[in-house]
């Protein structure tokens, strides 16, 4: 990947971030950047929203058990 590529894609992930913690979607940085991959190579990014809803939830108990 080219330097331009590789800048152009970390500022994407950048506003993105800003815009997630606006939404205070709870993702991080590196979630969100697999989130994005993730539409990009095809997932439905609606059903992949649905998942992330039901799974965070439940990960967030796992780690309040720790």
């Amino acid at each position: 990947m080219s330097e331009l590529k590789k800048e152009s894609a970390k500022k994407t992930i950048d506003i993105l971030y800003e815009i997630s913690l606006l939404l205070n979607t709870g993702l991080d940085k590196n979630t969100l950047s697999l989130c994005v991959s993730l539409c990009e190579n095809g997932v439905n990014p609606e059903s992949l929203a649905v998942r992330i809803a039901k799974v965070v939830p439940i990960l967030s108990k796992c780690f309040r058990m720790l």
